[in-house]
């Protein structure tokens, strides 16, 4: 899917924040920020989240961490994870506070290989797997 064929009619029905989002998709500056991100295989997403009851889009709190394990993905109180560093590996960032802070991890699963002096990582699969 590209940018060009997401009608703006769908984004009736999203908070302003996240509206504002998906307009700013669309100007010079951040076409710029993204192409000089994806040089470094980083890109943009809208922090979000979703209404448990309704599965409207929200506005991801500040005080709230996306987690993905077991392929599934949950939304978590931030301090929970922020040190978890041996858990959980960042896979997205904001800025915040003057400093780049994780706001979306995946949980990792390490391994030891007989043998091998280091620790291999691998994503948190699900049970059974």
């Amino acid at each position: 899917m590209t940018i060009a064929n997401v009608s703006q009619g769908s984004l009736r029905g999203l908070p302003q924040a996240l509206r504002t989002a998906q307009e700013a998709i669309h100007l010079p500056e951040v076409q710029e920020m993204l192409r000089v991100l994806s040089e470094y295989k980083l890109g943009i997403f809208m922090l979000h989240m979703h209404d448990e009851q309704t599965g409207q889009f929200r506005p991801l709190p500040d005080e709230v961490t996306q987690v993905e394990s077991g392929l599934e993905v949950s939304f978590r109180p931030a301090e929970e994870i922020a040190n978890r560093t041996d858990r959980f590996l960042p896979v997205g960032w904001l800025w915040r506070a003057g400093a780049s802070t994780p706001s979306a991890v995946c949980e990792m699963a390490w391994e030891e290989r007989p043998g091998d002096s280091g620790r291999h990582d691998k994503h948190k699969m699900i049970k059974g797997n």
